[in-house]
């Protein structure tokens, strides 16, 4: 029901766009967020559009790099980032949730996950 993708290889500093596609319009009335996780490493929270407000929130590791965008009309959530780390690597998933949360486990809906990795 969510489909990610956009991910690939790049070197540090490019930037790359993650899309987040939703296989219905109920997905605007849910939190929509971005994880990710590295090799060996717990899925950790990247950023947040939160419904109705359009608030977004993000990891401070990503602040100032990466935003996060919806399109409602679309049933897209895209995840824009730029100036790229090796530490961003990993695997970025998109998920869903009926409350405002930035803890993996309270997501009702998951996508595939979508492979970055940065090179040096």
């Amino acid at each position: 029901q969510l489909q990610a993708s956009g991910g690939g290889l790049v070197q540090a500093g490019g930037s790359l766009r993650l899309s987040c596609a939703a296989s219905d319009g109920r997905f605007s009335n849910y939190y929509m967020g971005w994880f990710r996780q590295a090799p060996g490493k717990e899925r950790e929270f990247v950023a947040l559009f939160t419904r109705i407000s359009g608030v977004t929130y993000y990891a401070e590791n990503v602040k100032g790099r990466f935003a996060i965008s919806r399109d409602d009309a679309k049933n897209m959530v895209n995840l824009q980032m730029n100036s790229l780390k090796l530490e961003d690597t990993g695997v970025y998933f998109c998920a869903a949730a009926t409350k405002f949360t930035l803890d993996a486990l309270q997501y009702n809906y998951w996508g595939q996950g979508t492979q970055v990795t940065v090179s040096s």
